[in-house]
């Protein structure tokens, strides 16, 4: 009996550390500080701005949710007519991670330009939806690149930049380039891949699938599309860009996101 209660007592007392070892590492785990920004149910807490068209109206419901999947979707149009558009969340951000997963499926409608094909992003640093012109395709903003393979003879990395209205700098150059490709692999099919973003002070770093893609700093306003913007905007031409929206595009290929999560710093 004795020796019963000696092994009962080691048990509680393992048990107890474990609990508290538990308990402190969950309060040192930065995962617990992701916030999802999307629920799964329906675009609440997201903005809607669809070039042509007003704040607000998701022309012939190109962004939608089914089956807890974000979707931007084309089967309600006749053909694509430069209705690029972008979904923003509610709140601009500074310094966080952002990550989430996403996966081009089906057949680009008709009428989208070639270089769309597989083609949207994620946008970040981007103006405030409702400072967008009635007729402007692209937010000022820095645009993590998504893409997807084509043709098997053709590399198209996932996880490039892009920069409508914007400059920034690598390796203390200043880039003037529109697109920048990313060190990163080119997926061909309908798989989920990973997107994370981490934006620090004036250095923003991509990732694609847990691998480094691209790093650049000093983010700020001008170059090409400065003059589709508005003229508010314009003025502030050479101004540091430090934060900003982040909104989910659609460029005429179908694609899905899920699991879209912040870190805020």
């Amino acid at each position: 009996m004795k020796s019963f209660f000696n092994i009962l007592l080691i048990i509680l007392v393992l048990s107890s550390v474990f609990n508290c070892k538990k308990s402190i590492s969950n309060k040192t785990d930065p995962n617990n500080k992701w916030k999802s920004l999307f629920n799964g149910e329906n675009l609440d807490d997201w903005i809607v701005k669809i070039n042509g068209y007003k704040l607000h109206d998701n022309h012939l419901n190109t962004f939608r949710v089914e089956n807890g999947i974000l979707k931007v979707s084309y089967d309600q149009y006749d053909s694509f007519t430069d209705e690029f558009g972008h979904l923003f969340y509610k709140n601009p951000y500074t310094n966080y991670r952002l990550r989430l997963e996403y996966r081009f499926v089906g057949e680009q409608v008709n009428g989208g330009e070639a270089w769309a094909e597989k083609n949207s992003g994620i946008m970040i640093h981007s103006q405030a939806p409702e400072t967008m012109l009635l007729n402007q395709g692209f937010p000022l903003s820095l645009e993590v690149q998504l893409l997807g393979g084509v043709s098997e003879d053709e590399p198209r990395p996932s996880g490039n930049l892009c920069t409508p209205a914007t400059h920034v700098e690598m390796k203390g150059i200043t880039i003037t380039e529109h697109c920048i490709m990313a060190d990163s692999k080119t997926y061909y099919g309908e798989e989920w891949i990973e997107a994370e973003v981490i934006v620090t002070k004036d250095s923003i770093s991509h990732f694609i699938d847990g691998k480094l893609a691209i790093s650049y700093s000093n983010p700020s306003i001008g170059g090409e599309f400065l003059d589709s913007t508005s003229k508010n905007l314009q003025a502030k031409d050479g101004q540091a860009l430090t934060s900003g929206y982040i909104s989910l595009q659609s460029e005429s290929h179908p694609i899905e996101f899920k699991n879209i999560q912040i870190l805020e710093y």
